[in-house]
């Protein structure tokens, strides 16, 4: 890496050439693409796609504001946490929590940044988005292979005067190691019993029923191509495609419809005192209008970076996206974090090798 001191000794021609074929860092400060012409730096992540359309807009808007360029792979959680324990990407995004033992194992820490709903999407002839009512048990049967058609008696009983096609129901679930996976199954574990006992809840589960698609988008394009499909994914992901949504019951005993208010609502009740590791649980929370399957998505970031100057403009973009990203948050339908979470994650960066000092 080359100083400012000896950039300023070699001929223009020569700087010119430098600066188009490197990016350049001063220390802990960052040359971002402004009028001098100066190249952004580029940092690299992977794992959540839950969190890629959040990431992808604030990735837009921070290299032409403060220099630095995202470069971010959409490849699941579990892919996010492999890659950032092997060091080949300069952070990992993940939206399971990773326990504490196996942060300190690989020399990590972990921080939210924003957090959002998941929702349960269907295909189904003649029903609009939120027109069908289900529970937690029920998205449980349907996931299982315990209710085989759409008209079932169960499915019936909550919804009196709803014309239920025979359709037979296609289950799609992530074929990837999923964040998403982990929090909706760990939301089916809290609604039903037999789930818990007979499936259980983790990144990667082995699925009674059902076809696997790869990704947020995957199970989007799956579901909306197939007839009778029911799925689960990031609301902004249904939003995008107008795929039809549906109401869950909420904890207080009301049918919710999935949006910005009602996952604003469940993450009012979160106990960010008691999260380790800022671990919270943000599923079934009670309140009426709250939704109910909601989770923050985590950063995954060394404390030992190969590169520290690459490590401090990841907390770098974090740090300005917590400042100036709230407003493209809501815009997508996340919930950005309270001022004091945010100011615990910018204590906990102090614990990275190479960090910039904060100006909190």
């Amino acid at each position: 890496m080359r100083s400012t001191s000896k950039m300023a000794r070699q001929s223009p021609k020569h700087r010119l050439s430098l600066a188009c074929g490197t990016s350049l860092l001063l220390g802990l400060g960052f040359i971002g693409a402004t009028a001098s012409g100066a190249r952004a730096v580029d940092i690299t992540g992977a794992g959540s796609t839950f969190a890629a359309p959040i990431y992808g807009a604030w990735g837009a808007a921070a290299k032409s504001a403060i220099g630095v360029a995202l470069n971010y792979q959409a490849l699941g959680s579990g892919a996010g946490q492999n890659q950032v324990i092997a060091r080949t990407v300069d952070f990992g995004a993940s939206d399971a929590p990773v326990p504490e033992a196996k942060l300190a194992a690989n020399m990590l820490i972990q921080f939210p940044t924003v957090m959002g709903g998941v929702v349960p999407i269907v295909n189904l002839p003649g029903i609009a988005p939120n027109q069908m009512h289900l529970t937690g048990e029920v998205l449980a049967d349907l996931f299982s292979g315990a209710i085989t058609t759409w008209n079932d008696p169960k499915i019936a009983a909550l919804n009196p005067g709803l014309k239920l096609p025979e359709t037979a129901v296609a289950a799609v679930h992530r074929a990837d190691g999923s964040g998403t996976t982990f929090v909706f199954t760990s939301y089916l574990a809290k609604a039903s019993a037999s789930w818990k006992s007979n499936v259980g809840a983790a990144s990667s589960i082995s699925w009674p029923t059902g076809a696997g698609a790869k990704g947020n988008d995957g199970v989007a394009a799956t579901v909306r191509n197939t007839e009778g499909g029911v799925g689960y994914v990031e609301y902004a992901y249904a939003d995008k495609n107008h795929l039809t949504t549906v109401e869950l019951k909420d904890k207080a005993g009301a049918f919710v419809a999935p949006n910005l208010e009602s996952f604003t609502k469940a993450a009012a009740a979160a106990d960010w005192a008691g999260a380790n590791e800022f671990a919270v649980d943000l599923l079934d929370t009670p309140g009426e209008g709250a939704w109910p399957i909601v989770s923050a998505t985590f950063v995954l970031l060394p404390t030992n970076p190969k590169d520290p100057a690459r490590s401090a403009a990841v907390l770098k973009f974090f740090d300005w996206a917590f400042d100036n990203g709230a407003a493209t948050a809501r815009s997508l339908q996340y919930v950005p974090l309270p001022a004091a979470v945010q100011a615990n994650v910018r204590h906990a960066w102090t614990n990275v090798a190479g960090a910039p000092a904060m100006s909190r």
